[in-house]
């Protein structure tokens, strides 16, 4: 295995290369080329992932850790004891959210070929996607939370340039799309702050930031007890070192020695195994003492507020809905499919500290449940139609925040993979929609049918055309027939509908509340049950909203009476996610299907060898088919809603002519007034904070006072009195009067120049004799005294 592991380097460098080589060439291959250069990259990345899947399956599930040669000896600080290698972690964990990640991408990068056709920012746009999927890749691979957590910024990052892509258009839009990738880019440091200290404390307590040390061979125990890792040396080749499954046993490895060659470094998971085993363990901070548990409870709890940054949960999700500003692929690839479950793939990585967390476990539940209830509540209120699926998404994102917490570690990223089947689809959908209203506008009023941005934006209109308002729609089903089947699909994969993909991964989560509520008796469960049972109910009411505000009826507007189907290109990627939202439940059937003939549990099982706590859930026939009349009740209720009429006569939403619904509609449409919430309590005071510590501590104070005053004023003023009563006063004065001394002196002395020889020789006659006098004095005096 270790062999193939090998590749996992080319997995990122594939996408690297090709961000490289449209960035310094891209502008000389034209469209064409560079999306054939980026989508290549995207698919050569996948295919080796796929190799590496098949390699993992054939050999026994082991795990490996790849040290790649550039890299080797990353962060080391001998005299510190410190050393952070980057390294590779190529397990079924990792290699689920790679096929993810470049599966749904390259699809992504086919898609952007057409939807992006005629910007003139085109290369630069494919440099991001593929930037994307470098650091994207690089935050799954990671072998230890540090390598995690730069491919978490870089994603970041990303994300904030892919969302302000458009920041110079027209009409104030530029500026409100920059706001937007300003907010997502603060909002997102203020959780990865909570991941930063999550990170420190994990290093000071094992002394390492590795998942695993490559030597490590992971066992799970029996059935009812806690995993125990044992260790063995390690075996290299090329690079990568055997690390194997933790189902296995130290026999069960191939080639693994009977009995460990002496002690070694395990990683942070292997050392919360063995020392919650131990029991007792106390990790010292100083002159604080604090017990393991404790401190593992710090450290997941500053983890969740990392990942209610990046997988958008109360109460940081606020940047999500806006991040919709980037282009339509963007908000696929990006804001559906692949960052943001970032957070869900930490909690995963981190199952056993998650599992020694019982309070952490549970606030992880319940933050996920609301989110879910109210994101999806926040959705049947929106007119744009990618906020509706921004919402959306923040919801499903919930229910899968919910699962880790209940411990279904399977069953969340069972959801992850067929919510990246069919919300891509319905992001890549809506951005057809847009594609062709947009179009559809251009042709209704003759004006040249160049690339129409998701805005509508016309430089000679005062009032620019909406092409993302439902209101703008309708009757797009006769006009779009291929957007409008697939779009149908997801919707209905979304809702829950039976025998599609969202169908059983939502129900294996809601049998997970149900097992935990009723059957362990946990609070958590009962709450997670309840409130996701009503997610469920909104999803597939305002997903049905929208199939009738843009599918259903008459068109509108002469936009949408106008608009065109979209391109092979857009439409191919469409029909394949498509039809992995019909098929995508196939990878985890209940074990309840196996009379079908077809494998059960195929995602479980596959995660168990490398996720400690993963388990398979219990098919509750009940439960299901109550999730699933709720979600037809929805549909339907939805369907008398707005099937006739989706707009009153006023252009008004249907829930808004009762009393009844008409101030739910407000607070759904006023998104709960989180944004004015935020606006009051956090922004303005933060604002005014930062003016009163710019204007008032450092200009007025420390600027104009401490400064000017004190130290400028001071200054001067030193060096008034330095120049004038002391240089001036003092010591020119007292050189002055020295100097006119020699003057009085040398104008009496100069009286002796009189021109005469006489006078001279007589002056030297005097000066001889003076002299002699001087000399001959002693004799004199000698003399006289005799």
């Amino acid at each position: 295995m270790e062999n193939f592991a090998s590749l996992v380097p080319l997995v990122i460098l594939f996408p690297l290369a090709g961000m490289l080589f449209n960035l310094f060439l891209g502008k000389n291959l034209g469209e064409k080329g560079v999306g054939f250069v980026a989508s290549t990259a995207a698919g050569l990345a996948f295919a080796v992932a796929v190799i590496m899947t098949i390699a993992m399956s054939s050999f026994g599930f082991q795990a490996v850790v790849v040290n790649p040669p550039i890299l080797t000896g990353w962060i080391s600080i001998p005299s510190g004891g410190v050393e952070i290698p980057w390294q590779f972690r190529v397990d079924t964990l990792s290699l689920t959210m790679m096929l993810v990640v470049t599966g749904v991408g390259t699809l992504i990068h086919v898609y952007a070929i057409g939807y992006m056709h005629g910007d003139p920012l085109f290369p630069r746009f494919f440099v991001y996607l593929n930037m994307f999927l470098v650091f994207m890749l690089i935050l799954v691979t990671g072998n230890n939370f540090l390598v995690t957590f730069v491919g978490w910024e870089g994603v970041g990052l990303c994300s904030f340039l892919l969302i302000g892509f458009w920041f110079d258009k027209a009409h104030g839009v530029g500026w409100r799309n920059s706001n937007a990738a300003r907010k997502a880019f603060i909002v997102n440091r203020v959780g990865d702050f909570g991941f930063l200290i999550a990170i420190f404390l994990t290093f000071w307590t094992f002394g390492t930031l590795d998942y695993y040390a490559p030597s490590e061979i992971p066992a799970r125990a029996a059935e009812g007890e806690s995993a125990v890792v044992q260790a063995a040396p390690a075996e290299s080749n090329g690079g990568a070192v055997v690390a194997p499954a933790e189902g296995q046993t130290a026999a069960q490895g191939e080639q693994q020695p009977a009995t460990p060659a002496g002690p070694i470094r395990k990683g942070v998971f292997g050392q919360t195994e063995d020392w919650l085993k131990e029991g007792n363990h106390i990790v010292h901070f100083g002159t604080v003492t604090l017990p393991l548990q404790t401190v593992i409870t710090l450290i997941t709890l500053f983890m969740l507020l990392g990942v209610t940054g990046k997988s958008a949960q109360i109460p940081l999700f606020v940047w999500l809905p806006d991040a919709m500003a980037g282009p339509t692929p963007v908000s696929a690839l990006i804001h559906a499919a692949t960052m943001v479950t970032a957070g869900i793939f930490l909690l995963v990585r981190s199952n056993v500290f998650l599992n020694a967390a019982p309070l952490t476990a549970a606030l992880v539940a319940i933050i996920g449940s609301v989110t879910a209830l109210m994101a999806g509540f926040i959705a049947m209120g929106q007119w744009d139609i990618k906020r509706v699926l921004a919402y959306s998404t923040v919801s499903q994102l919930g229910f899968m925040v919910a699962a880790v917490g209940l411990g279904g570690y399977a069953a969340g990223m069972f959801h992850l993979v067929t919510h990246a089947f069919f919300k891509a689809l319905l992001f890549l959908g809506s951005g057809s929609v847009i594609h062709g209203v947009e179009h559809g506008y251009h042709l209704a009023h003759g004006h040249h049918e160049g690339h129409g941005d998701e805005h509508g934006h016309e430089e000679h209109e005062e009032t620019p055309f909406d092409a993302q308002d439902m209101r703008n729609m309708g009757g797009l089903r006769k006009r779009m027939p291929v957007t409008f089947w697939t779009y149908l699909i997801g919707t209905l994969a979304l809702s829950g509908i039976f025998p599609l993909a969202g169908f059983w991964s939502k129900d294996e989560i809601l049998g997970r509340a149900f097992d935990v509520g009723f059957n362990q008796g946990k609070v958590e469960g009962f709450i997670a049950l309840g409130l996701l049972l009503l997610a469920a109910g909104f999803t597939a009411f305002y997903m049905w909203r929208q199939m009738c505000l843009v599918f259903f009826g008459q068109p509108r507007t002469e936009a949408a009476a106008s608009a065109p189907e979209s391109t092979s290109l857009m439409t191919v990627p469409l029909i394949i996610l498509a039809g992995l939202s019909v098929i995508g439940g196939l990878l985890n059937l209940p074990e309840a299907f196996a009379w079908l003939r077809l494998r059960v549990d195929v995602l479980t099982g596959w995660l168990e060898h490398h996720v400690t706590y993963a388990s398979a859930g219990q098919f509750n026939a009940l439960l299901a088919i109550t999730a699933l009349v709720i979600a037809v009740a929805a549909i339907a209720l939805a369907q008398q809603v707005y099937g006739k009429a989706p707009l009153t006569k006023k252009g008004r939403d249907q829930l808004q002519k009762y009393a009844e619904t008409r101030e739910l509609f407000r607070l759904a449409n006023a998104k709960l007034y989180w944004d004015e919430f935020y606006g009051r309590f956090v922004e303005q005071p933060y604002n005014r904070a930062a003016n009163w510590l710019a204007n008032t501590l450092d200009w007025a104070f420390w600027h104009d006072y401490v400064h000017n005053t004190l130290i400028v004023g001071g200054f001067n003023g030193m060096a008034a009195f330095l120049s004038s009563p002391v240089d001036r006063g003092a010591i020119d004065a007292g050189f002055m009067n020295i100097g006119r001394g020699i003057e009085w002196f040398s104008s009496r002395l100069r009286r002796m120049q009189t021109g005469y020889v006489r006078t001279y020789a007589f002056t030297v006659l005097v000066g001889v004799l003076f002299i002699l006098l001087i000399v001959l004095w002693p004799l004199i005096r000698q003399a006289l005294g005799q």
